[in-house]
């Protein structure tokens, strides 16, 4: 008899809509605060919306963690109908999700839940594999043990354009940012796979957009032999086409991925990340 396993996420895995819908992968949708206006992250509102909220009437889109009783709700219909449920979190360095999905699990029993270590599309790494673990029949409990030892494959990090929304949402000093914008530089945000996906700011480029993510593309992926080569994300923040083609290039150049599949961050993602924020997520051997 095939095992009766749902495949969850956080909204954050940002995976995008056909591989949503192609793994049959259920979300959690993160809400998002603008002002008094609440919003479903990834459906009622876009990453432009929330910086046009900044720019406009300066206000920062606030985010919060689910709660334990809100993932409870989420799982229980599933539990009550015999299924056992492998759901991926945002990494528990950056958000309390994880905890409080370990809490509702520990309560309704049957629930499996994998703190990611990262977060956006590298999370969405895992939700991918975990969905061709499903299929090949694996129990739920291995599926999420593998998922633990897959994590530290991940290989997740970003650019970004400004440093403006990661002030304002105080991960970074007004002086760094100010720096960063007199010299005109663009740094790489590095997520630690081994540190619960807590961020840390890499090389810092200079120059026009283009010449940073071509040399933020070579130093990621040239010379490399221990490449995954299933699928690799260019998950961005509303990035203008020609950045998602200028990197599409760019990896062509270096690896021979099977899938190069771009996708927007979510709101959730894209309110500290800010606008032109643009990251390659691949995973390695």
């Amino acid at each position: 008899m095939p095992q009766k396993i749902i495949l969850s996420a956080d909204s954050t895995c940002d995976i995008g809509p056909e591989l949503k819908a192609r793994y049959q992968v259920h979300f959690f949708n993160y809400h998002i605060q603008i002002g008094d206006e609440s919003y479903v992250d990834g459906v009622e509102i876009a990453p432009e919306e929330l910086f046009a909220a900044w720019r406009t009437r300066g206000i920062l889109p606030k985010t919060a963690a689910i709660t334990p009783g809100e993932y409870a709700e989420f799982f229980e219909k599933w539990v009550n109908d015999g299924y056992e449920v492998v759901h991926i979190n945002l990494g528990s360095g950056i958000s309390a999700a994880h905890q409080n999905c370990c809490i509702a699990a520990e309560e309704l029993g049957h629930i499996y839940p994998v703190d990611s270590a990262s977060l956006s599309s590298g999370s969405g790494h895992l939700v991918v594999r975990a969905a061709e673990m499903i299929a090949a029949g694996m129990p739920a409990k291995e599926i999420a043990d593998e998922l633990v030892r897959l994590r530290e494959k991940v290989s997740a990090s970003f650019i970004l354009d400004t440093l403006e929304f990661m002030r304002a949402g105080g991960r970074c000093s007004a002086v760094t940012a100010f720096g960063a914008n007199l010299l005109k530089l663009k740094p790489a945000i590095n997520v630690d796979r081994f540190d619960g996906g807590k961020m840390g700011v890499g090389k810092k480029y200079r120059g026009a957009m283009g010449k940073v993510l071509t040399e933020y593309v070579r130093d990621q992926l040239a010379g490399r032999d221990d490449l995954m080569l299933d699928r690799i994300f260019i998950t961005h923040t509303g990035s203008p086409d020609e950045d998602v083609e200028l990197v599409r290039g760019e990896i062509k150049k270096y690896a021979n991925f099977k899938e190069i599949i771009p996708t927007i961050a979510s709101g959730t993602i894209s309110s500290h990340a800010g606008p032109r924020t643009l990251g390659v997520l691949f995973m390695v051997q």
